[in-house]
């Protein structure tokens, strides 16, 4: 089949949904209000509460969203054939995700911009809100620790990424002030600011830059941990219209162009998918598609991290209740595009079939390096692309974005700690920097104190990010269920996705489990243990709520 086919089925599909669906749930579902004065005015501060224009605020939660996971999660998925992962990109997109992070900002919106995890103890109860902290620590510290190791691995293969990558951040900074500050419109900063960070990406071949392998004793890879760690808590700390929002927006932007670029190279090349629709031949040990297929597209899909995002830092930065259709949903699309992008990269950007077969020579291979090498070889055959820099420029898509997300994954675990101060009257946890502290140390712990001197801990639990990650999704899902159940709304749109959710993930929790008993991996076996009895008390709570709402509704 011809990538072409397969580029328009699915942009088609999601832009419809963007066009129609959306429409429906913020016009029925949600019933948002323009005249509602959102928590950005109601509390503004300048740090955390900032009035954002709606296209800047997108980039921030799209590209907060948008890491590593929407690349790596399809780019292995394809191991069980092209078909199965497109379907639930598309679907999960338009039926699962939109709704999902459209729903958390919307919730967090009409309360105050608090945090799903907050809003779980006075909603569903306070013993979900328990188990709602301890699954969300668990998946930014997964985020934050494994993102750190994913992107200190293609700073060292990649040196022409260096300068481009750490360049963006000082873009971001200055276009910041001009935003902030109105200093010039946003359509000429934003072309002033693209045009930056293409010619860092062009001149980043040029000036490798490579840290010594090793320094006092630390690793190069352990170097890099280091040095984006402690970028990553100054970041968190300052003004969101400092950095954060200026970098989300414009590496937005670059996603945007990159994603034209890709796909603009399969218009004219035509590449054919050398991989299998579905994949009969699977390599040994690579597990059953169901569940694991919905566990392994997260992001891209659908995400519970997202749902940090949304209700974390974006519902404090809404201008207008009806700017979160295009934040929130659209959002979402632009993920779905390069989930959607990343399986045609990764099915058709090799030569033959056994050349796919090389790189999908066992479960879990494929991933980043399988985008970049496919993606590169596409703008090549298309656009006549230099190849050393479009691997330059799809790894610094990579990089970049899963450093925003990192940035923004560490200042929503500050919040954790922060919330946890103030539940347990913990006075001296509830300021910034003590937090951020306590969030970069739990991070550091996990690498280091569990991987050794090359601070790759965080890939040891990064098995269960999948499973923990859906089901933090389904818990979100659940308090936007359980809001629209007490407004009198219709609850299946949402419904529906978290029962599906609840259901895959205890399915692949049970697999998993089994898997690291007979490897006798009993670290992981104890965590999955952990993780599975939460999400079946969080389905029984969920049971249970739905159903007395539901009847004291009748009642009334």
């Amino acid at each position: 089949m011809n990538a072409i086919l397969l580029m328009l089925l699915g942009l088609g599909a999601m832009f419809l949904g963007y066009v129609f669906y959306s429409k429906f749930i913020a016009e029925k579902i949600f019933k948002l209000d323009p005249n509602f004065r959102t928590p950005a005015h109601e509390f503004n501060d300048g740090v955390d509460f900032v009035p954002t224009n709606k296209y800047v605020l997108w980039g921030h939660h799209f590209t907060s969203v948008a890491g590593a996971a929407p690349i790596i999660g399809p780019a292995i998925a394809v191991i069980w054939g092209w078909v199965p992962a497109f379907l639930w990109v598309v679907f999960g997109t338009i039926f699962f995700a939109g709704v999902h992070d459209a729903g958390a900002i919307w919730a967090s919106n009409r309360n105050k911009a608090r945090s799903i995890g907050a809003l779980t103890g006075d909603i569903v109860g306070k013993r979900s809100q328990t188990l709602f902290m301890i699954v969300i620590f668990l998946v930014l510290l997964m985020v934050n620790a494994v993102f750190a190791t994913a992107i200190s691995g293609l700073l060292i293969n990649f040196p022409s990424s260096v300068v481009p990558v750490w360049g963006a951040i000082f873009v971001a900074l200055i276009i910041g002030q001009f935003i902030f500050r109105k200093w010039m419109n946003l359509g000429t900063v934003s072309i002033i600011g693209v045009i930056a960070l293409y010619a860092l990406i062009w001149a980043g071949p040029s000036v490798p830059i490579e840290l010594p392998q090793s320094f006092l004793g630390v690793s190069d890879n352990a170097q890099w941990i280091l040095v984006l760690f402690f970028y990553a808590a100054i970041a968190s700390l300052l003004p969101v219209w400092v950095l954060l929002q200026p970098r989300d927006y414009i590496n937005g932007l670059q996603l945007f162009i990159g994603l034209i670029l890709v796909y603009s190279a399969v218009l004219i090349s035509g590449p054919e998918l050398v991989a299998p629709a579905f994949n009969n031949n699977t390599p040994e040990g690579t597990p059953s598609m169901v569940p694991l297929l919905f566990v392994t597209i997260a992001c891209g899909a659908i995400s519970g991290f997202h749902g940090l995002v949304a209700s974390g830092t974006t519902s404090k930065q809404l201008d207008k209740e009806t700017d979160l259709r295009f934040v929130g949903y659209f959002g979402a699309i632009g993920e779905g595009s390069l989930s959607l992008a990343t399986i045609i990269a990764a099915t058709a950007g090799f030569a033959t079939l056994a050349d796919w077969q090389a790189v999908y020579h066992s479960f879990g291979q494929g991933g980043v390096a399988a985008f970049v090498q496919g993606g590169a070889n596409i703008l090549q055959n298309g656009i006549g692309l230099n190849v050393d820099i479009a691997q330059t420029l799809l790894t610094v898509m990579a990089v970049l974005f899963a450093g925003t997300t990192m940035d923004t994954g560490l200042r929503l675990q500050r919040y954790i700690f922060q919330e946890w101060g103030h539940i347990y009257n913990i006075k001296w946890m509830e300021k910034a920097a003590p937090a951020t502290l306590l969030a970069v140390g739990s991070c550091l712990l996990l690498a280091f104190g569990a991987g050794g001197a090359d601070g790759a801990g965080g890939l040891l639990i990064w098995p269960l990010f999948g499973t923990t990650n859906q089901l933090l999704a389904g818990l979100t899902l659940l308090v936007i269920t359980t809001i629209l159940v007490k407004l009198g709304r219709p609850m299946y749109f949402t419904l529906i996705p978290l029962l599906f959710l609840l259901v895959m993930t205890i399915y692949a929790l049970l697999i998993q489990l089994m898997g690291f008993y007979q490897k006798s991996d009993w670290f992981l076996f104890g965590l999955d243990l952990v993780v599975l009895i939460a999400a079946i008390w969080i389905a029984l709570e969920s049971a249970a709520t739905l159903t007395k709402l539901r009847r004291e509704r009748n009642q009334a």
